[in-house]
Formats: C-alpha cells, structure tokens, sequence
C-alpha cells in the first residue's frame, strides 16, 4: 500500500497534502481526501489533483496511512464511522488536538496502530514542528512512517504521549506567542516614528534572522544575546527593563498554563 487518506482536510490536512506533492514523496493519485463541504472537495480537487470524497470509508481503502485532521469535537463520529474500516496494517496518524490515542484505539479497536502527532500553524510554509508519540499498539516502524509523513512539512520529535501537552504548550501554541511579540515590537516601531510597513518589515526580518542562527549555525539564545549586547549600550537597557518587567517569569507561567489546559481538554472538560 502506498495511499495516503486525510480525513477532515482543513488548513493543517491541506499543508500536509501540499507538502508530500511538493516534495514528489507521492503523487496525487495516490491521495485521497475527505471533507464535509462538496464545494471545498471542488477546490482541493482543482487546486491539488487529489481524489476528494465525502465518504471517509472509502477514502481508507487501500491507505497505508489513514492522517485524522477534524476538529476535536468532531472526533467520535468520525472514528464511529470508519471504526469497521480501518484495518491493523494501516498506521493511523492522528493530528487531532488533546485526544489520546487510548480514546482512539477504544474505538477503533483491531489492534489498530495509531501515532498521535502535535504539528504547528508553520506547518503551512513547511517549516512546521511535530512531536510524536506511539500509542499502545504501534511500533518504532509505524513511528517512522509517521515521521516520514509529517518531515514534508517540517521538522518531528518523538516523545512519550506523556509530554505531547508539554509539546502542545511550547510549539503548538508558540506561533501566538511569536505573534504577539512581533505585534508589540511593530508597535513600538510605530511609537518611535516609523510607518508600520517599515517597522513590520524591520521586527518579521529580524525574526526569521535570528530563528536561523539559532537553528542553522546551531546557536545558544544565550550566545546570540550576547553578541548583540554591548556593554553600556542599547540593548542591555532594553533587556534591564524587560527583565525588571517579569518578561521571562511571564513566560514561564503562560507556558505552564497552557500545558495545564491541554492537559484539562485531553480530560473531557470543554473548552471555554
């Protein structure tokens, strides 16, 4: 088998299907897609060439990976509805936010593998981030044919399901955090006299700069800090006041928090 079935393409099933073609890991023939809308299985079928279906059964059929994408609440009549399609050779890979895959193999049953998968938003330009964690039924080989799914659109680790909250907290939700940080620079570009053209173009460039020394030229944030900061000069001032801000602590805690709440909706209680 070779298929790959997304069920429930939204914007992050779409991001992994246009990152396999892309990269020519498979061919749109070998894709199929599911979604509730008849009007957005004509756009995905346009826009990608894949085979786009309303029927999820049959969207399986012959899948070697069967990718669950719907929205949480979504997610019991979805597994209802393949549970008697779904075989024990296919590796199903769930990206489906703050649902075990205890909840899924419950309901799958079959011994059926599943590979549970926290991806990010930047998964759209393909420079996402996953982890991932086996659930009781898969083995380090569905392992990689997971990470071998979702590198298409990023980088992947592998955790215990244990810590995919922990993962959830800081790469799941990192872009808001990202965003809310260059919102505030871009702010303060405008404040110091700038056009907000300018100064988006300033904070959005530095972002991606520094990004890239940490990742690329494998940097320390402690090392990239100090090579900016100057004795007596500018950018300790700023820092000084950052910190007399609580700015780390602050992170710390909203981190904390946000892990506390995926843990909170992997429990059953509902968003608010």
């Amino acid at each position: 088998m070779t298929k790959l079935a997304v069920l429930g393409c939204g914007q992050m099933g779409e991001a992994l299907v246009a990152g396999v073609l892309t990269t020519g890991w498979r061919a749109p023939g070998d894709i199929s897609v599911t979604t509730r809308r008849p009007d957005r299985l004509e756009e995905l079928t346009q826009r990608h060439g894949v085979e786009a279906s309303l029927d999820n059964s049959t969207a399986i059929s012959g899948a070697e990976v069967v990718v669950l994408a719907v929205k949480p609440q979504d997610t019991e009549a979805l597994l209802a509805d393949i549970s008697t399609s779904v075989a024990p050779e296919q590796t199903v890979l769930s990206l489906i936010a703050a649902i075990p895959t205890s909840f899924i193999e419950a309901r799958l049953g079959s011994a059926v593998p599943v590979v549970r998968a926290m991806p990010n938003t930047p998964s759209r330009v393909h420079e996402g981030m996953a982890g991932i964690a086996a659930g009781s039924h898969a083995d380090e080989a569905h392992l990689k044919l997971a990470r071998e799914v979702l590198e298409h659109v990023g980088r992947v680790v592998t955790v215990p399901e244990s810590y995919l909250d922990a993962v959830t907290a800081i790469s799941g939700s990192g872009p808001a955090y990202f965003a809310l940080l260059a919102e505030a620079m871009i702010e303060g570009g405008i404040l110091l006299g700038l056009s907000r053209e300018i100064s988006t173009d300033l904070v959005v460039q530095t972002m991606l700069g520094s990004a890239k020394l940490l990742r690329d030229e494998h940097m320390h944030p402690v090392e990239l800090r100090e090579m900016v900061t100057s004795p007596g000069g500018t950018t300790i001032r700023a820092i000084r006041v950052l910190e007399q801000s609580g700015v780390r602590a602050a992170f710390l805690n909203a981190i904390q928090a946000a892990m506390e709440r995926s843990q909170e909706l992997a429990e059953g209680e509902p968003e608010a």
